[in-house]
């Protein structure tokens, strides 16, 4: 295993790809007009390339829901968790800073800066339900494509494809972030609050129930 700060170093690279190139996508979209499957083969992709390029290093969670989802499992320990977190909310947070400052102000301004938000209509709950459910088909595609011990040798790509259809779902509605760091980081920048919670509560929540699936019914002998 890599000493911490060559792996916090890996889950810095790794989130910060996945917020910039997730949030400069959706300003992009300004411009090249490739809409909902354009950005969800975006984040789809950079997750996977990321993930099979640092996971030997970190594991490639690159995603504070994962991180837990690994610890209600036991395969990580409360202090590395934590150092991962934080870790991957600072990499949300610089990256949101790069794509404000590369793209023009006002398409920053009308796009939100890529953050994500709720569709019209939708209640807090069921966009809390959304987001749960969307993570915990992305943190089960981690457990069973990367961390189990038989684990089929698809480098990060399985992972990615869930970020893929999970956004063809969902992005229409809550933004399907699946990720705190992914939310945070753009909002922190943009100053925009509402709502907030839903990308913090659904995906922790859908990190830790299938941390606890996979640990204690699905895959227990791992």
């Amino acid at each position: 295993m890599a000493p911490l700060p060559r792996r916090l170093l890996a889950e810095f690279i790794g989130t910060f790809a996945l917020v910039f190139i997730g949030c400069g996508t959706v300003l992009a979209d300004s411009y090249g007009r490739f809409g909902l499957v354009g950005i969800a083969l975006a984040h789809a992709l950079v997750l996977s390339v990321m993930i099979t390029a640092l996971m030997n290093i970190s594991g490639g969670n690159f995603n504070p829901a994962v991180t837990l989802g690994l610890l209600v499992a036991r395969k990580t320990d409360g202090p590395t968790a934590g150092a991962y977190m934080v870790t991957q909310l600072v990499a949300g947070i610089v990256a949101a800073v790069a794509v404000k400052y590369l793209f023009p102000a006002g398409v920053v301004s009308a796009s939100n800066l890529g953050a994500p938000t709720l569709a019209p209509g939708l209640h807090f709950g069921q966009a809390v339900g959304i987001e749960a459910i969307l993570t915990f088909f992305l943190v089960l595609a981690v457990f069973g494509t990367a961390v189990a011990k038989d684990a089929p040798k698809v480098g990060g790509f399985g992972i990615g494809l869930v970020l893929l259809f999970d956004i063809l779902m969902g992005g229409g509605l809550t933004g399907a972030a699946m990720n705190p760091a992914r939310a945070f980081g753009p909002a922190l920048v943009h100053g925009i609050w509402t709502a907030q919670a839903v990308w913090w509560i659904g995906p922790l929540a859908g990190g830790a129930v299938a941390g606890l699936l996979w640990s204690r019914v699905l895959h227990p002998e791992d």
